[in-house]
């Protein structure tokens, strides 16, 4: 009696500890991203750029705080603009995603720069790219790469493969 009695508080204790930790997982998928891609980068480069699309289909605004990838040691966001004809770019140390909004990293505006390659980006290879929102959570993202010099997802030659489709959180 007293062995069942002791399993019964150690199965309450689990599922009570068990029902915590869920609790405080985020568990709405509000962040959705659309057409992420990357270019090819020459052997030898340092730095990589990709693009994509987030849409917050939330009812509260939210944050995009940084990102990560394998293969670079840092991902920063850029923002791209021409001030009295000289084009300029800054960096900026969070992305604002209102609620309802879509915001596009696209060439020649807002990207994403991979620093510290550790081996050049090849056309037709996929990346992977966690990216991490103050309420979201971390958004896992399949990124497939595009050719050198490429302006937008299409100019990919059929390598999409599926990849272009809405990606959600996990």
């Amino acid at each position: 009696m007293k062995y069942a009695n002791h399993l019964m508080a150690g199965i309450l204790l689990a599922l009570s500890a068990g029902g915590y930790v869920h609790a405080q997982t985020p568990t709405s998928n509000t962040i959705t991203i659309e057409h992420a891609w990357a270019r090819a980068t020459p052997g030898g480069a340092k730095t990589g750029a990709a693009y994509l699309t987030l849409i917050n289909t939330g009812p509260a605004a939210d944050r995009l705080l940084g990102a990560t990838s394998p293969v670079a040691d840092k991902i920063q966001f850029h923002k791209e603009s021409e001030e009295n004809g000289v084009a300029q770019m800054r960096e900026l140390q969070t992305v604002e995603v209102a609620a309802g909004a879509k915001v596009a990293f696209k060439p020649g505006d807002m990207h994403m720069m991979m620093v510290g390659l550790k081996q050049p980006l090849k056309e037709g290879q996929t990346i992977p790219l966690v990216l991490r929102f103050e309420k979201a959570g971390n958004v896992d993202v399949t990124v497939p790469v595009a050719k050198v010099g490429a302006m937008q997802p299409g100019d990919m030659d059929g390598m999409m493969h599926g990849a272009d489709k809405a990606m959600k959180k996990n």
